[in-house]
């Protein structure tokens, strides 16, 4: 049995976190949890991460990576070949479309295709004007307000 929180008093008493709230109606509204492809995420340093999924049986081409806003979406697609008939099905092939929700300024880095294994490496690039930053503390003199000259007569 599944219960839906209600964010909407939240909505009231908060700005700015709309995205948050956002995100977790997204993760309510999930689905039985889709095991394949199965998939790794490694922390490679403190703004760098890699997904590595595996993929069996899917070339370059039957793959497509986009990445939407903070959305990565990898889907995997290949065209049914008929080889005879099958007495038992173990390899996976059917079609799957993956969702990876991004924090603010991740984009993807490289993405490869070796030994059955997509790599996708994701780095976070925070700008300049978002880092923290020292504010120097001044000795408490305020330095005295700038004045115009308006007395000045022009020869």
């Amino acid at each position: 049995m599944r219960t839906e929180l209600d964010f909407a008093p939240l909505y009231r008493s908060s700005i700015g976190f709309d995205r948050v709230f956002n995100l977790l109606n997204n993760a309510q509204r999930l689905q039985a949890v889709d095991l394949w492809p199965p998939y790794d995420i490694v922390k490679l340093g403190d703004d760098e991460y890699a997904i590595t999924m595996a993929v069996a049986g899917f070339s370059q081409s039957d793959l497509d990576v986009t990445q939407e806003r903070n959305v990565l979406i990898i889907k995997g697609s290949k065209a049914e070949k008929k080889e005879g008939e099958y007495l038992h099905r173990g390899i996976g092939g059917q079609s799957f479309e993956r969702r990876f929700e991004l924090a603010d300024h991740v984009h993807v880095e490289t993405a490869s295709l070796s030994d059955g294994l997509l790599r996708i490496v994701l780095k976070q690039e925070v700008p300049e004007a978002m880092k923290p930053r020292r504010i120097e503390i001044g000795n408490g003199t305020a330095a005295p307000p700038l004045q115009i000259e308006s007395d000045k007569q022009v020869a």
